[in-house]
């Protein structure tokens, strides 16, 4: 590319994020309570009845989603027998226990995704499997690694506090439990939280509303495979434009009147090519093929080599990267990036039919600023008569009245708003989500005022034997169920070496604590790129200030690294 061509895609770029930066930054969404406060409830199962606990347990897993089951199954094969998984929903899955909207799937390849394949002997039915099937795999390794037998499902823990006499943890629920664990692991997940837009007059609106997270299916009828037939005579609003939407809009333009999707930022829509699973290929598998798929997948995104053969459109990027020459890094990076992009608006105009709605659809921003989308049903839905895109030029919609949205003056009349606006990650590590959990001296909260403190951002100093999975002073990858496995391997070689070695407890020095801080500091992302991009999650809405402190490798890096701290470092936390 030209140095006039980067300069001019920069200002483009420049433009359009200007005009979605708002004051009020990651403040401008609320949480559903009030009349909003379904996200509370479970519709999915009948309320449980049962006398508080107060018994005592091994090991104590808050959350019953993939990282939670990966936790407690890791524990099991270490050797732990008494394991008890406590979980809001009526059920395992986590996000894929509530996340039941009308074409729901994932957006990894279900082969490398779905995890504990091999152990539970199973293959996904297609690439990308519906949420159902994950649902049942959740169930699967549930059953398959005993983890029913203590668990406690329409509870949610309110407090927990560490007793230094007894080296163990007291945990408090909402059915007024107090539990007693030797070992608490947390794994509430970054998607836990619905988030709805603070739009002016969302009080006011006098028709049906929910969230992606709690489908209505008593409305729309029908399931997540579809037959919404009670939206047949129904204008339907979908507000959010990301990941979520670009599976709910084809399925709710097949059975609605009319579906208005209203957009404030395109998302960027790559190729899916789903397929189902080929048998023959599935039963050609040898012992060793679902960890070697995964790191291959790994290696490839991270540009480290591997098989590209195996990797779907998440590789496009690092395929772009191999292709560009010249002696910067950084300018080949981006000049990859906008080939990629370009390459995805022209795929806008080779599908959708309407040029004006062709040109609101297109992503005009780097493709590492957001969370890439892919399908082959999304863009071809703009086709027909039925659905119609509202473009709001970067701004949002206006109001919200008794009998509409607003935008831009004109007041859209709709039966229901759907609510595609995602989760409140950032509230997603335990430090941070609220609940009051009380160490040898102080809360977590107060021991991370300042920031994250914690060594591989799994254990803190002055909170034994608790750890802590997900994002956060560790590595990332779009992968996300493949990075907590490595955690839970982690925490269960933990367990099982202090109890091998009858250790008191695990908990990292203030000495390793504070390195491992250090180095994060040392490692802290640039933000740059970042600070330049369209404004969401990945930049906390525009508001991105400093460098964010993390793991500067890739995911298998850091599991490696893990791997021969374990060998070497254990002195750092057993006590």
């Amino acid at each position: 590319m030209l140095d006039s061509e980067i300069e001019e895609l920069r200002a483009r770029y420049r433009a359009e994020r200007d005009k979605r930066l708002r004051p009020d930054g990651a403040r401008q969404y609320v949480a559903p309570e009030g009349d909003f406060g379904y996200y509370v409830e479970d519709p999915y199962a009948e309320e449980i009845q049962r006398e508080p606990l107060t018994d005592e347990v091994e090991a104590l897993v808050i959350g019953g989603g993939l990282g939670g089951l990966l936790a407690g199954t890791r524990l099991r094969q270490a050797g732990v027998d008494s394991i008890r998984v406590v979980e809001k929903g009526g059920d395992v899955g986590g996000t894929w226990y509530w996340n039941r909207y009308p074409g729901v799937r994932c957006d990894i390849e279900s082969y490398i995704y779905l995890p504990l394949l091999e152990e539970t002997g199973f293959v996904p039915s297609e690439r990308y499997s519906r949420g159902e099937e994950i649902r049942r795999h959740a169930q699967r390794i549930a059953k398959h690694f005993d983890l029913y037998r203590d668990a406690c499902f329409q509870t949610e823990v309110s407090e927990m506090a560490w007793d230094e006499s007894a080296l163990r943890w007291t945990v408090r629920t909402d059915r007024g439990d107090e539990m007693r664990a030797k070992y608490v692991i947390i794994s509430s997940g970054p998607f836990s939280r619905p988030k709805l837009p603070g739009i002016p007059g969302i009080d006011d609106y006098r028709g049906h509303t929910f969230h992606t997270s709690r489908w209505d299916y008593g409305y729309t009828g029908g399931d997540q495979y579809g037959g919404m037939d009670r939206l047949a005579d129904k204008r339907v609003a979908l507000i959010g434009t990301g990941a979520t939407a670009i599976q709910v809009v084809p399925a709710v333009a097949e059975d609605a009147e009319r579906l208005l999707v209203f957009q404030r930022t395109p998302s960027a829509v790559d190729v899916r090519g789903n397929a189902p699973t080929d048998p023959e290929w599935a039963a050609s598998l040898d012992p060793g093929w679902h960890q070697r798929r995964r790191d291959n997948f790994l290696r490839v995104v991270h540009g480290k080599g591997g098989d590209d053969e195996q990797v779907d459109a998440w590789g496009e990027l690092t395929r772009y990267s191999r292709a560009e020459t010249g002696d910067d890094p950084e300018l080949r990076a981006e000049i990859a990036d906008h080939r990629k992009m370009s390459a995805l608006r022209a795929r806008v105009d080779e599908v959708v039919s309407d040029p004006a709605t062709a040109e609101a659809l297109k992503p005009w921003y780097r493709h590492v600023c957001k969370r890439p989308t892919f399908s082959d049903e999304y863009l071809q839905a703009f086709n027909r008569d039925d659905v119609e895109l509202i473009s709001t030029a970067g701004h949002g919609v206006e109001r919200i009245t008794e009998n509409g949205i607003v935008v831009d003056g004109v007041e859209h009349v709709v039966d229901c708003i759907v609510f595609a606006t995602g989760f409140d990650v950032g509230a997603g590590h335990p430090a941070f989500a609220g609940t009051p959990i009380r160490g040898r001296e102080r809360t977590l909260a107060e021991h991370c005022a300042r920031g994250l403190r914690s060594l591989h951002g799994l254990t803190s100093n002055g909170f034994p034997n608790l750890f802590c999975l997900g994002v956060g002073q560790n590595a990332v990858s779009v992968n996300f169920s493949h990075v907590l496995d490595e955690q839970a391997v982690h925490v269960a070689g933990l367990v099982g070496q202090a109890e091998a070695r009858g250790a008191r407890c695990i908990e990292p020095t203030e000495r390793a604590e504070q390195a491992w801080v250090d180095r994060m500091e040392r490692e802290a992302l640039p933000i740059d790129v970042l600070a330049e991009c369209t404004p969401g999650y990945y930049n906390s809405e525009g508001q991105l200030t400093r460098k964010r402190p993390g793991y500067a490798g890739d995911a298998l890096e850091f599991s490696e690294l893990l791997r021969q701290w374990r060998e070497t470092s254990l002195h750092e936390v057993l006590r």
